[in-house]
């Protein structure tokens, strides 16, 4: 507890060092500005994502939002580029029409959504797992920031005589092709358990085993796991191949292929899981009347599969189900809380 009220003591005198600097840097003027190297500051800043410094800034000078650095870019404008949705969320509260006036060219022609067709920077790439992720969140960033600029900028060219859209394909083929291997080896790999599973089910479905009368209970949890396994794993299979015959188009890595590796993952896991029941209600029946003890410790060694791929696959299932459906990029306040329109 003391080591974090210390910690908590240095950030706040830090805060108010840096609130304290600020008022007197700004004070000074663009030439002085210029000379000490203002606007590389900032730009560090954004790129390492220090908020606090940006927060700071936008708090002492609100005017802050309309200067540019010398590649003709505002704070939002190099948030954008750099990928750092915490500082470019600041946008949001700044009410439609004056949102729209940030959003400005830079001196190359860009407009936003040119700054957003172009790749991330690798050390914000590297944060995602996979490459199909990595391109999914690429076009999220696209397709949000194309939702709050006016739908001219889309057939806007830069000095390139590039549209947004063809400066995108451009700048994420190689990604595109990385999210295509990432995908398919992944797939690849999970069919060969999937058939696995559906060949053994297929098999044990004729292979009854055989008790008396008293096991009905277990017989019957066989039967049904049984059914289900085969079930989750042929649709498994089924959705696997799939993947592995998609054409592979930008717009397929927003949720298509998410949502069929998803599926795809799920099956095969709830397969597993079924499979392992059907062998333990299986072992029940075998053992039951001579060595009933065998068959406790055996079943319970059985779940170490389900264990270890939980472990290795669930939280990558559960990070795709997060960015495809439920996480939002920007910290969007809520309506009551933002400025209203002039």
């Amino acid at each position: 507890m003391k080591h974090i009220y210390h910690t908590k003591l240095r950030h706040a005198q830090v805060l108010e060092l840096l609130n304290c600097i600020l008022k007197e840097i700004l004070k000074l003027s663009n030439t002085q500005l210029e000379r000490i190297g203002f606007d590389q500051a900032i730009y560090d800043a954004i790129k390492h994502g220090i908020i606090e410094i940006v927060d700071e800034l936008i708090e002492c000078n609100p005017e802050i939002i309309w200067r540019k650095d010398k590649k003709g870019r505002t704070i939002f404008a190099n948030a954008l580029v750099l990928r750092q949705e915490k500082i470019f969320s600041h946008v949001y509260r700044l009410g439609a029409k004056l949102r729209i006036a940030v959003l400005r060219h830079d001196i190359f022609g860009n407009n936003f959504l040119h700054l957003a067709a172009k790749l991330s920077p690798p050390s914000r790439l590297d944060r995602i797992s996979g490459g199909a992720l990595q391109m999914q969140r690429e076009l999220q960033w696209f397709k949000e920031v194309q939702s709050m600029v006016p739908p001219k900028y889309m057939e806007e060219v830069n000095e390139n005589n590039k549209t947004p859209s063809a400066l995108f394909s451009e700048e994420h083929q190689e990604l595109i092709r990385e999210g295509e291997r990432w995908m398919k080896n992944t797939a690849a790999s999970c069919m060969v358990v999937a058939t696995l599973i559906a060949a053994v089910m297929f098999t044990s479905a004729f292979t009854v085993p055989g008790g008396d009368n008293n096991e009905y209970d277990a017989f019957l949890v066989f039967v049904i796991s049984n059914a289900f396994a085969l079930f989750a794993s042929s649709t498994a299979v089924l959705v696997f191949l799939g993947i592995l015959t998609s054409r592979y188009e930008e717009r397929d890595f927003l949720k298509s292929s998410p949502t069929k590796l998803i599926i795809g993952l799920f099956s095969l896991f709830f397969s597993i899981v079924t499979m392992m029941v059907a062998f333990g209600s299986a072992l029940s029946i075998v053992l039951q009347a001579r060595l009933k003890w065998v068959a406790i410790p055996v079943i319970v060694l059985s779940s170490i599969p389900v264990v270890f791929f939980a472990l290795l696959q669930f939280p990558l299932l559960l990070e795709m189900v997060i960015c495809t459906y439920w996480r939002d990029i920007f910290d969007k306040p809520k309506k009551g809380s933002m400025l209203e329109d002039n």
